[in-house]
C-alpha cells in the first residue's frame, strides 16, 4: 500500500552538492518518523538522518554539518540537501518511514534507492 520512491541521485565531484527527494505514498505522512539511511560497497547499512513528525532532526556524526533533512507534509516529500560531498558519500541512500502504528525504533517501509557517487 505504502510506496516510497527516492530521486536525484547521481554522480558529482568531491565538494560539490546533491538533493535527494523520497516521494511517499498515503494520507498519513505527516505523521510518520522519516529516516535517510545509505550503504557503500562492503559495508553495512547505516543511519544517516532522522526526522521526527514535527520535524525534529538527527545526523550522524559523519555527515552533521553538511547534509540537512527537511520535510514537506504538503507534498508527502522528504528530502535530504547534501553539500560539501565526500567520496566516502558514495553509497545508495535509501528513505524509509515508520508508518502509523509501528514500532519505535523501527522502520517499515523502504524505498527502492537511489545511487549517489562522488569521485575525488
Amino acid at each position: 500500500q505504502v510506496q516510497l520512491v527516492e530521486s536525484g541521485g547521481g554522480l558529482v565531484q568531491a565538494g560539490g552538492s546533491l538533493r535527494l527527494s523520497c516521494a511517499a505514498s498515503g494520507r498519513t505522512f505527516g505523521s510518520w518518523p522519516m529516516a535517510w539511511f545509505r550503504q557503500a560497497p562492503g559495508k553495512e547499512r547505516e543511519l544517516v538522518a532522522a526526522i521526527s513528525s514535527g520535524g525534529t532532526t538527527y545526523y550522524a556524526d559523519s555527515v552533521k554539518g553538511r547534509f540537512t533533512s527537511s520535510r514537506d507534509n504538503a507534498k508527502n516529500t522528504l528530502y535530504l540537501q547534501m553539500n560539501s560531498l565526500k567520496p566516502e558519500d558514495t553509497a545508495v541512500y535509501y528513505c524509509a518511514a515508520r508508518l502509523t502504528g509501528g514500532k519505535p525504533g523501527e522502520y517499515d517501509a523502504w524505498g527502492q534507492g537511489t545511487q549517489v557517487t562522488v569521485s575525488s
